[in-house]
């Protein structure tokens, strides 16, 4: 499996998305995150240009959304309304 889209809630700043290659497990200190940007696209101001990828200690971290990848959209079951 390749890097999972997640949507990243840091304390006191907007949500980003980034790229994880491990989900996080209980005895970690902090996260590693890759190709981090805006939910809209953009570059995320306080990241230099030119960083491979970042790490946070779980103490910044609120919580993690993590995306479904291609490959498992086919398992998810999407509610919807016929109109």
């Amino acid at each position: 499996m390749g890097a999972r889209i997640v949507i990243l809630h840091l304390s006191g700043e907007d949500p980003i998305v980034a790229e994880m290659e491990e989900d996080p497990q209980p005895t970690d200190a902090f996260i590693r995150v890759s190709n981090m940007r805006r939910r809209d696209g953009k570059d995320v101001p306080y990241i230099g240009g030119g960083v491979q990828s970042v790490i946070y200690p779980w103490h910044r971290v609120t919580f993690i959304e993590m995306m479904v990848s291609e490959e498992e959209r086919g398992n998810v079951i999407d509610f919807f309304r016929d109109a």
